[in-house]
């Protein structure tokens, strides 16, 4: 896994980069119900997801670098603000992995 090597402060957390890989975290995985409303599977209970974090969280596989999962969603999405789509995109994906959701 491609890593800048620097933490968060206090937490213990990698950084997210745009060469980092996130990952869904041991345990975790995502499921699509067939009236499209998606849920994150954990451990601990369930979360439901919205809009395109399903789509997000599919490309979330380990091998894809955040730079990829960008310019997918931005492919995806033309019509939106790159800008505003990449701070939403790593919003969400530091929110999960301060609930040890998504691993960097």
């Amino acid at each position: 896994m491609a890593s800048s090597g620097s933490f968060s402060s206090g937490a213990g957390l990698t950084t997210l980069n745009r060469s980092s890989q996130p990952r869904l975290a041991v345990g975790c995985r995502v499921r699509e119900g067939e009236d499209g409303v998606g849920a994150l599977l954990l451990p601990e209970g369930v979360l439901r997801l919205k809009g395109t974090a399903i789509d997000i969280l599919r490309l979330c596989d380990g091998r894809r670098t955040y730079a990829e999962i960008l310019a997918e969603m931005q492919g995806r999405y033309q019509s939106a603000d790159p800008k505003q789509m990449e701070q939403e995109i790593e919003s969400f994906l530091n929110r999960l992995q301060q609930r040890r959701v998504i691993d960097f």
